[in-house]
């Protein structure tokens, strides 16, 4: 257990680390670049690896309730390392933002505290997502299911397949490519994704409870532990939300498309997601 959460505490800033490092000395690229592009990176190598584990977790697991794969607690303690690291990433991105804009204010903890109290403002949403992803639904996965129901969290798992579409349009509008063809087909594709793996999500995971249990799905959070109904009540409502600010972005972008490319922000900080923030997925 401890050598797993040790592996993933490792592994995720590691890798920021190298391909920061890399980037910096084989691309001559800024600490600031390097740091946001390798942030993107380290988000959606983790989330190639949730989906895929979620998927083989979920094709794997004929009874939703009973079956056993043993990726599933594996990766539940490699990963919540992840939320940790990604927390701080996200204020290294804005660090770095507000550097390249000439915030900058005399006295280092004066600064500091305003960077953080900024952040904190900024993307009080996902700090608290990640938290809540660290301080409740890490238990609840691997302690409280008392080996229930490996199959819906390789679902959960999958809800992670939408971050590297997030990730890579951030990285275009980064460069000023979001009037490019990659750019709308990686829009169409993080709608597709955000929609089906978070937004349907948790409604089909009642519904597949409902089909195990063969009663109605509106009899499901009566019989469901208080710790799935109190999850789905708090991450689903952040998934709707975010949604619906990927759609307005998109509405902002196609009416558009014959005038001359728009100026966006390229600002710091989606799921998957660290750098990402769905405030902002203009796609």
């Amino acid at each position: 257990m401890l050598a797993l959460m040790a592996a993933g505490t490792a592994f995720f800033p590691g890798l920021f680390l190298v391909s920061k490092g890399t980037l910096k000395c084989m691309m001559g690229w800024s600490e600031g670049d390097a740091a946001i592009i390798s942030t993107r990176l380290v988000s959606s190598v983790q989330a190639v690896m949730a989906s895929s584990v979620g998927c083989i977790i979920a094709s794997s697991c004929r009874d939703v309730m009973e079956d056993r794969h043993w990726l599933t607690d594996t990766y539940i303690l490699f990963a919540t390392p992840y939320f940790a690291y990604d927390i701080y990433a996200m204020f290294l991105c804005y660090w770095h933002k507000l550097q390249v804009k000439g915030h900058e204010e005399e006295g280092g903890r004066r600064w500091t505290g305003a960077a953080v109290g900024g952040y904190l403002r900024r993307e009080m949403l996902m700090v608290l997502h990640h938290v809540f992803m660290v301080a409740f639904c890490f238990p609840a996965s691997l302690l409280w299911r008392q080996g229930k129901g490996d199959f819906f969290q390789g679902v959960l798992f999958l809800a992670e397949l939408s971050t590297p579409f997030v990730c890579l349009g951030k990285v275009l509008i980064q460069y000023k490519q979001q009037h490019t063809l990659l750019h709308k087909v990686n829009g169409c594709l993080v709608l597709l994704t955000f929609f089906s793996c978070r937004v349907l999500l948790f409604p089909y995971l009642y519904y597949a409870y409902s089909r195990y249990a063969s009663i109605p799905v509106y009899s499901v959070p009566l019989v469901a532990p208080w710790q799935c109904n109190l999850g789905a009540a708090l991450l689903w409502p952040l998934q709707l939300y975010w949604f619906t600010l990927i759609c307005r972005g998109a509405l902002r972008q196609f009416p558009r498309s014959h005038s001359p490319p728009p100026t966006f922000k390229a600002d710091c900080m989606t799921p998957s997601n660290g750098c990402r923030s769905h405030q902002e997925d203009g796609l």
